[in-house]
């Protein structure tokens, strides 16, 4: 994974040249480096780098964290953050944009070596080869979606769209292209009904419901039943919930 492209978001140049050159010393590709938030949205776009080094601390109205939020929701880009900020606040406004690392630089700006040789290139070919696993899990899965003849739409554990196949598509009006990332509640408009369900779910394979109103794209309202069944990771937390879709009978 060495030829791989990393976008670097820096506003220290002497730092960010420094990076540079590790990388390119290491057989990757540095296509850009920018300094603010708006930037390193705008160019991961037009670049489409494997990977993001964002720092945390950025001049400007948007500092790292929201950037590489946008980034992960528009382009499915991950992103190793740069910081000298350790501090608890903002290591949880960090998490919250699931980043693949953390790498500590000195409060000068200047990061601390052994950096290029170690720490920085081994989290680059991790996140690399998870953000390729990853990718191809959701190939397959989206794959064997596509072959159940029921709506189904995955989400994170606070109701932010994940997938959804085909059939889903058509019961709620939205392409799913459109739709990930974002917040079931945009679309769902007696969300408040649908998830208390999470209890029952917590306790039980899969819970029913029925006449949740969806709002197609067009505006115009329908309603669907189904099933809402949780999906807890290896350490039996809750990770996400599947929906499953029907036309009303």
């Amino acid at each position: 994974m060495g030829d791989a492209k990393i976008l670097v978001v820096e506003d220290e140049r002497i730092t960010a040249e420094d990076i540079k050159s590790g990388l390119e010393f290491a057989g990757y590709t540095v296509p850009a480096i920018v300094s603010s938030g708006e930037d390193a949205i705008k160019k991961a776009g037009e670049l489409k780098p494997d990977l993001v080094l964002m720092d945390i601390k950025l001049k400007g109205e948007m500092d790292g964290i929201e950037a590489a939020g946008q980034i992960r929701v528009l382009y499915d880009i991950p992103v190793i953050y740069l910081t000298a900020y350790s501090d608890e606040s903002t290591v949880q406004r960090a998490k919250i944009t699931e980043p693949s690392g953390y790498i500590l630089k000195e409060r000068t700006g200047l990061i601390k070596k052994p950096f290029e040789e170690s720490e920085l290139h081994t989290a680059i070919e991790i996140t690399l080869y998870r953000h390729r696993i990853e990718k191809d899990h959701d190939r397959l899965f989206s794959a064997m979606l596509g072959s159940i003849n029921q709506g189904i739409i995955a989400t994170d554990s606070d109701g932010k769209i994940k997938l959804m196949n085909e059939i889903a598509e058509v019961l709620v009006g939205w392409d799913e292209s459109e739709v990930v990332g974002k917040d079931l509640r945009d679309f769902v408009r007696n969300f408040n009904e649908l998830f208390p369900l999470r209890e029952k779910a917590s306790s039980s394979n899969e819970v029913e419901f029925r006449d949740i109103i969806i709002t197609s794209k067009d505006g115009s309202e329908g309603t669907v039943h189904g099933k809402v069944a949780l999906i807890k990771d290896e350490n039996d937390e809750e990770e996400g919930f599947i929906i499953t879709l029907n036309n009303p009978a």
